[in-house]
């Protein structure tokens, strides 16, 4: 059982979830559909036994749900699904692989482009106020609790 930091900071506590090696790629592949062990063993290229713990934490959190499956004359097995939780992680990976693109480039440009479903139109990881306008960072404030 993985054990979250007794920090107040929700950043620090996140990270005793997210922050480990492996675990945003594999939510990367999970967003892109993979839910089997093998198939994310097999496209990450990671140990069997940090693929367990990572997944384990995960489903332990409430990331990954753990479902039972079984194909014809195999044992019963597991598949990983995004529960609404870790859908709502794609704006994380999307500002990661944002900020990628723009301060570590590749000379033949991005491996994902972020669209408006349907249609051509690109999006950015953003702040929105209230009415849903957009806020520059500059004028973004952070602001300690209780200050």
């Amino acid at each position: 059982m993985a054990k979250l930091p007794a920090d107040p900071c929700s950043i620090a506590r996140t990270l005793g979830v997210l922050g480990e090696r492996w675990t945003i790629l594999i939510l990367r592949e999970a967003f892109f559909g993979v839910s089997r062990f093998a198939e994310f063993r097999d496209r990450l290229g990671v140990a069997p036994d940090v693929l367990s713990d990572r997944l384990a934490t995960l489903v332990e959190f409430g990331v990954l749900s753990r479902e039972p499956y079984r194909e014809p004359g195999a044992r019963s097995r597991f598949a990983y699904r995004l529960t609404p939780a870790g859908r709502e992680l794609q704006v994380v990976l999307s500002a990661l692989q944002q900020w990628g693109d723009e301060h570590l480039p590749r000379p033949e440009g991005p491996t994902m482009l972020r669209r408006v479903r349907g249609t051509d139109c690109p999006v950015r990881v953003g702040y929105l106020d209230e009415q849903g306008q957009e806020v520059p960072l500059a004028d973004v404030a952070v602001i300690p609790a209780g200050a």
